[in-house]
């Protein structure tokens, strides 16, 4: 237990603590070294004493930035990511990041300052006066506030609890100014701790359910697995991957759950993902939900209506049934289910039949040909394909690389051509495909886990979270980003439909070399024109481990709306002025 500043005469022979050494206390007690996010008031000093103490404390610029970095601390960790900001303003840039976690399903706790409880229920005016509470709760899985230094333990102990237990989510945890000046005994605030144990249980499927599930899938003729985020979250590889092969079915990743098994394993149908979708009779989901990002299961996607089972294995028994009939909900966390399965399938399980996997091989064989001639250009300037040949190439040289990926096309393209080989090792918009994610995500990778960066952004992508290259350098962190610039929004060629002097709302300024914001605080900044400086420029960084900005001359011709997802941009049904 730390002790607080020097105490009277009177209280010298009592050691003393207070809020600001309780709540570092109570972090450190459970594990928790790092913190992430922006000092200001009233939390200033529990930054300064938090590093004092030993923790990790990596200050950004901004708050929604800082939060994207503990969200994703908590999906590589399966510990709670903690993001500190200031009240009001800050909170409420924290807060995006918060939404953005839970709807990740990522463990996250939001820790703000907030003005005093007696003013803001009587709305006197207080500095940064606001009710942060209230507005947090509709955006997470819980939110507590704590008024009394006693209580500190216990309410860091129920936020860590909320944001692992059960479906992973985001917390908040509110903390008036006034909370951390508070002082007790020492020895109290000791008492006043909690250690949380076995904060996320086990969850274990009904016997009942495993048996379902393998009776549905036992009489599929072309069956499919489909593995999401949640099944990488769960860090139940070797199970997982033992499943998979040893029930033969071919299976498809999503994108951030790319390199539970490799992609260029023999079961992959990625590069199939259309036919298998499509043709598929039963398909068995993996930590991942039938949301937009699958279309809802349903739609010509997935062939016609009725043409196929689903086995769901989720650990919310309400996300069964949400979009479309699940044959066999399998309820449970999913390194207990899949474990269940293995065991329950004997050594004589059947694969799927030969003309099944015969013909996705031969889909993928036709795709991966027709790819190969785009990835082939060595044009200047570069088109995405022949830029993202050439980081795939650097991945493939360096598995153990983490990829960080946003943008558009750039998103869009490069979850088809970039190959991955290990977990976790993906990390991308998500759910909500939010852009701004890009350099939170960078830095907490490393941070979390020591391994390099690499982060592939598209020029507008950047731009919500670029001010951070400052954070990059600051740490001296091993991150190189590749900013794919096209002079603009999905293309770089735009014109105003009004003709006036005003540029196209999806233009940017032609030209921009991003490489120069990082040499403005001591990075190395590259701009790179063709596939081959491209290449030199990455590998030179990765080698040093120095903070890198490339600015990759993409075509600005290159791309196209939104990628692949145009149609949830509508047109609009007016052609002209009038009609």
């Amino acid at each position: 237990m730390s002790a607080a500043p020097e105490q009277t005469t009177e209280e010298a022979e009592v050691e003393m603590t207070d809020g600001f050494h309780l709540v570092i206390d109570a972090l450190k007690l459970n594990g928790i070294n790092n913190i992430y996010g922006v000092p200001g008031i009233p939390i200033t000093d529990l930054g300064r004493l938090a590093q004092a103490e030993g923790m990790r404390v990596i200050s950004f610029r901004h708050e929604q930035n800082a939060g994207n970095a503990a969200a994703i601390a908590g999906y590589l960790t399966k510990s709670p990511g903690i993001c500190l900001t200031v009240s009001a303003p800050g909170f409420l840039n924290g807060l995006v990041a918060l939404a953005n976690a839970t709807t990740n399903c990522f463990p996250m706790i939001l820790i703000s300052g907030s003005s005093e409880r007696e003013i803001v229920d009587l709305q006197q005016g207080d500095y940064e006066e606001m009710d942060q509470l209230a507005i947090a709760k509709p955006l997470c899985k819980a939110a507590f506030r704590v008024l009394h230094a006693a209580d500190i333990g216990i309410g860091v102990a129920r936020a860590i609890r909320a944001a692992v237990s059960g479906r992973p989510g985001g917390v908040y945890l509110d903390l008036p100014g006034k909370l951390f000046g508070q002082v007790m005994e020492a020895e109290a605030g000791r008492r006043s701790l909690v250690k949380v144990i076995d904060p996320a249980p086990a969850q274990i499927p009904a016997p009942s359910a495993i048996e379902r599930a393998l009776d549905v899938l036992r009489g599929a003729k072309k069956p499919l697995i489909i593995l999401g985020k949640g099944a990488a979250y769960a860090q139940a590889d070797d199970d997982i991957r033992a499943f998979v092969e040893k029930s033969g079915i071919p299976f498809t990743p999503m994108s951030m759950a790319k390199g539970l098994l490799p992609d260029l394993h023999p079961q992959c149908a990625a590069a199939a993902r259309s036919t298998v979708l499509a043709e598929s009779d039963v398909v068995v989901m993996i930590g991942a939900r039938l949301n937009w990002l699958l279309s809802h299961g349903k739609g010509k996607q997935w062939g016609p209506p009725g043409s196929k089972k689903f086995i769901q294995i989720d650990i919310e028994p309400r996300e069964m049934d949400s979009n479309v009939e699940i044959a066999a909900p399998i309820v449970g966390d999913i390194g207990s289910c899949v474990s269940a399965l293995l065991k329950a399938m004997g050594d004589d399980w059947q694969h799927p039949p030969a003309e099944w996997t015969a013909a996705i091989n031969a889909k993928k064989e036709t795709n991966i040909a027709r790819m190969a001639t785009r990835l082939g250009k060595n044009s200047s300037p570069m088109d995405y394909h022949s830029a993202l040949r050439v980081l795939r190439d650097v991945i493939k040289e360096r598995p153990d690389t983490i990829l960080v990926n946003e943008g558009a096309n750039t998103l869009d393209q490069a979850r088809g051509v970039i190959d991955m080989y290990q977990p976790r090792k993906r990390l991308d918009v998500g759910t909500w495909g939010v852009m701004g994610i890009g350099m939170g995500f960078a830095i907490a990778a490393t941070v979390e886990t020591g391994k390099p960066v690499l982060a592939i952004e598209g020029d507008s992508a950047f731009g919500f979270s670029g001010m951070e290259v400052e954070t990059i350098c600051r740490y001296n962190l091993p991150i190189c980003i590749v900013v794919f610039n096209n002079d603009g929004i999905y293309r770089g060629d735009g014109v105003n439909p009004g003709g006036g002097d005003d540029p196209a709302t999806t233009m940017f300024v032609p030209g921009s070399r991003y490489d120069r914001m990082i040499e403005s605080f001591g990075g190395v900044g590259v701009n790179a024109t063709t596939p081959d400086e491209l290449k030199q420029a990455v590998d030179a960084a990765i080698a040093s481990g120095k903070p890198t900005l490339i600015n990759a001359v993409i075509d600005p011709a290159a791309g196209s709306e939104s990628g692949n997802i145009g149609n949830l941009n509508p047109k609009s049904a007016l052609k002209k002025k009038g009609a």
